[in-house]
């Protein structure tokens, strides 16, 4: 079951979080999510605004997206590249699973795409996992974006 997150939930999202840095930093992605971001500050805001889902298995949540409709100001440019359409997208920011290999990733996807025709997501250069699953599920690397801050990131896009 998918389902907007609630107040109530910022514990385990913010653990979910925390895990999903260590694993970052296990498969070498040290400069992704330093340790206050996702900041309870972005979580409740993404709650706040409506755009923060939850998967839920066993009785408790095992997975977190931010699924936001576009255009996000960060995709209005691109470089190295393009955009495969320019029809409206949704963005899925923050994904991240408590446990991987269990297709929580891919059960989030296939929602966002239930609900949207076009979806966007962009993920640090040394996210090998995220470029792995973003690949299996039929994303294009469509170029780089930068941050607000200047970094820059791998973007994708699929459309339905």
């Amino acid at each position: 079951m998918i389902r907007k997150a609630t107040y109530d939930d910022v514990p385990v999202l913010m653990e979910i979080f925390r895990k999903a840095r260590e694993i970052m930093r296990r498969s070498g992605n040290m400069h992704q999510w330093n340790d206050s971001y996702p900041s309870e500050e972005i979580v409740r805001k993404d709650i706040s605004s409506g755009h923060c889902y939850v998967l839920c298995e066993g009785g408790g949540v095992v997975a977190v997206m931010a699924f936001i409709p576009g255009p996000d100001p960060t995709y209005a440019e691109i470089y190295n590249g393009g955009w495969l359409s320019d029809e409206p997208y949704h963005v899925i920011h923050r994904i991240a699973v408590a446990e991987p290999g269990h297709n929580a990733a891919k059960t989030l996807l296939d929602w966002g795409f239930e609900r949207a025709h076009s979806i966007r997501i962009d993920t640090h250069a040394d996210n090998v996992i995220m470029h792995h699953v973003l690949s299996k599920y039929g994303f294009t690397h469509c170029g780089t974006i930068f941050l607000a801050n200047g970094d820059p990131r791998e973007a994708y896009q699929k459309d339905r």
